[in-house]
């Protein structure tokens, strides 16, 4: 099956949403299709190889022929819509409301005759809520890159985890929680913070802060993390808490409807769930500062329910079924 990943006015660049596109079409490749990337400018995604060919189209009739043509973004669902290739998917994989207004969303996601996947139950739930039918489809995860590594033992105080965004663009990550939340509890516990990210620097005093880390050093990160805070409410499927699960750290997230997590977190199960207010995320997370035991117990599940949610390898097995059974 020859396939196409559309990022025409998307792209590639250092983020979550580009590795999931480059592994999805690596892993297609690998399982013996042909697999085309094509964009509108040269390629900036530098966290892991690109084993497909990544081709540069002007326009639209430019687009080679294809058994499937995937639109990655909303960014790229009128080219995907104008194409000539028949068979037409929109993989959503986030409710892009900083792209365009709800409405406009909505509208062209409704007008679009592509076949509809989702990448999470929450962002199936949005598009019930207006009359969307979508199939989900995960990306997987990378089993033999995030894994226990028996550090977590040696720490001297209680690390918590979480992901560092700056700009008005990611304001929906909620970084600031993370900050209150640490700071709050620093008054009562010893405690300390640790984070990653790909855009800016903090300000916020922290033990150890990572730009752009490469994937052994990421592990190297949720292996160090006694509980990894996910305050985000507006994701597709989010990647760094489940990451952070594979490595035995118990997450906190929220109520939130779009908190990205709702496929692996099981309250008391996986992990925490506080309502959507700063108030109670901080007593959640100052509840697993002090039950050790029930760390280890949480985070062991954790494992165990993102090893539920498959592998890379099945989950495109799964994408290609799909695409079989479009008519």
């Amino acid at each position: 099956m020859k396939i196409i990943f559309n990022l025409l006015n998307v792209g590639l660049g250092g983020n979550g949403g580009s590795s999931t596109i480059v592994k999805s079409a690596n892993m297609l490749s690998f399982l013996g299709h042909d697999v085309i990337i094509i964009d509108g400018g040269r390629n900036q995604y530098t966290w892991s190889p690109i084993l497909v060919d990544h081709r540069v189209i002007r326009n639209i009739n430019d687009i080679p022929p294809a058994d499937i043509i995937i639109a990655s973004g909303i960014k790229s669902l009128d080219s995907t819509n104008k194409s000539s290739i028949r068979k037409k998917v929109y993989w959503c994989r986030g409710w892009e409301v900083w792209q365009i207004p709800e409405i406009k969303l909505v509208h062209a996601i409704k007008e679009s005759p592509t076949f509809k996947i989702v990448n999470s139950l929450c962002l199936q739930k949005k598009f019930e809520e207006f009359g969307i039918k979508s199939y989900v489809v995960r990306p997987g995860y990378d089993f033999d890159e995030i894994f226990p590594l028996n550090i977590r033992k040696q720490n001297k105080s209680i690390i918590l985890g979480g992901l560092f965004n700056s700009g008005i663009k990611r304001k929906s990550k909620r970084t600031e929680w993370i900050f209150s939340t640490y700071k709050k509890l620093k008054e009562k516990h010893n405690i300390e913070l640790i984070m990653f990210g790909s855009d800016g620097t903090p300000t916020f005093q922290l033990k150890e802060y990572f730009k752009n880390p490469k994937i052994n050093i990421k592990n190297e990160i949720y292996n160090k993390c006694d509980i990894w805070l996910s305050p985000s409410n507006l994701e597709g499927l989010h990647i760094a808490p489940a990451e952070a699960m594979l490595a035995e750290c118990p997450i906190i997230s929220t109520s939130a409807s779009m908190s990205g997590t709702q496929d692996y977190l099981i309250h008391k199960q996986t992990g925490l769930i506080s309502d959507d207010n700063l108030k109670d995320f901080i007593r959640c997370t100052e509840v697993l500062i002090q039950k050790k035991e029930i760390r280890e117990n949480l985070g062991k599940n954790a494992r165990e329910k993102i090893f539920e949610l498959g592998d890379r390898k099945a989950n495109m097995e799964r994408m290609v079924k799909i695409f079989q059974e479009i008519k």
